[in-house]
């Protein structure tokens, strides 16, 4: 697989690692939770620029972010957005939503569609070229929801299964061009989401930090707080990460004869 070691723009360090410092990277989702501590933890990192994507105008101290008028269910937003930024080494798609639901109104699931799954896939859609140009990082914050299903949230559910899907596919079509994809599997993590949730939940600057480690690590799936990890060893070995390889293997692979 592509490490970046011969394009010096991606930022790599000797064991191969994309690194963030003098990087340039796209947040969505910056105004709050873990989009606002992503913003904060790639400046301390020494990102060269930072681009705060967030659905109403956003104003920081920092000179080194650059806000984005994003709203990623806005075809306009993503195209005026895309045509704000020169280059881009990381995107990060973080923007996200999450809304209590019993199955008894279809449109929830539309919603949820429509950020989690759709706004995503737009977003890297309209930032590929620059990825590929510099042969980049694409971060998907998805949940352990895809995995298994929460009860209680059952659209979210859905879309973050479909987002996990998407991302695997994006893995493999995208490897040739030498950008990598990286999924985010957080469990509870303290943010508006899940305010009401009566479980334990990590907050967002640590996840944010195990983000950016897994990614420099190069992490495919990233577990970044204590309820996830656990989940780390049994699915990097496991029959589904092995099959996900197998049919990454068709992309690259002629067909049969």
């Amino acid at each position: 697989m592509y490490d970046g070691s011969d394009n010096p723009s991606v930022g790599v360090d000797r064991e191969g690692a994309m690194t963030i410092k003098d990087r340039s990277v796209l947040v969505t989702g910056a105004n709050r939770g873990i989009g606002q501590a992503l913003v904060a933890e790639a400046l301390r990192r020494g990102a060269k620029r930072v681009y705060a994507g967030t659905r109403q105008p956003l104003t920081h101290v920092e000179e080194r972010v650059t806000p984005l008028v994003l709203d990623v269910t806005k075809p306009a937003d993503i195209q005026l957005a895309s045509q704000s930024v020169a280059s881009l080494d990381v995107l990060i798609n973080n923007a996200g939503v999450s809304v209590f639901d019993d199955f008894r109104d279809p449109a929830a699931i539309e919603r949820h569609l429509a950020v989690n799954l759709f706004g995503t896939f737009g977003v890297t859609q309209a930032f590929l070229p620059l990825l590929t140009r510099s042969r980049g990082a694409i971060v998907n914050v998805i949940s352990l929801a895809a995995f298994a299903a929460v009860p209680v949230l059952p659209a979210y559910s859905i879309s973050k299964a479909a987002a996990f899907s998407m991302s695997q596919s994006l893995r493999a079509l995208l490897a040739g061009r030498g950008v990598k994809v990286h999924v985010v599997l957080p469990g509870p993590v303290d943010t508006d989401m899940v305010r009401d949730l009566d479980i334990p939940k990590t907050a967002p600057d640590a996840v944010a930090r195990a983000i950016f480690d897994g990614m420099e690590r190069g992490e495919e799936e990233i577990f970044p707080d204590p309820m996830s990890a656990t989940f780390a060893e049994s699915w990097r070995t496991g029959a589904a990460k092995a099959f996900e390889r197998q049919n990454a293997a068709m992309v690259a692979e002629p067909p049969a004869s």
